[in-house]
């Protein structure tokens, strides 16, 4: 008859820790990181840069891409609760190789990823 009561318990903690996986899943950043964030990509997108990423060069909208993935992984487990986080962790290095990113538009020097992002955020900031 101890085993109903074991049962219950046991169900209720799996009932909870489903609740909770659920809700770590949901992660959002806040309304304002994300709109950063989509402005950030928008302007890479936009930008016609070269994006460096482990030694090879990418086009503008398959940087905006990769960043996107990047972003959506790192805001899924809520990661990114603010733009310079994410740029940081995510935006700023390879996750396999830690290699910097870089960008590089026209037949300028190339910069850090990181530099031209947190730039073109105070930009962002500022005109708002």
């Amino acid at each position: 008859m101890r085993a109903a009561p074991l049962l219950a318990a046991s169900l209720l903690a799996a009932f909870v820790a489903a609740l909770l996986a659920a809700g770590m899943a949901q992660a959002k950043a806040p309304e304002a990181t994300q709109a950063e964030v989509a402005h950030l990509l928008a302007a890479v997108d936009k930008s016609q840069c070269k994006f460096n990423r482990n030694g090879s060069w990418h086009d503008a909208k398959a940087a905006r891409s990769h960043l996107q993935k990047k972003f959506a992984y790192m805001d899924k487990r809520d990661l990114a609760p603010t733009t310079e986080k994410f740029i940081e962790l995510g935006a700023s290095t390879s996750s396999s190789s830690g290699k910097p990113y870089q960008m590089q538009c026209g037949s300028g020097k190339p910069v850090t990823s990181a530099s031209w992002l947190s730039e073109e955020l105070a930009k962002y900031r500022k005109a708002k």
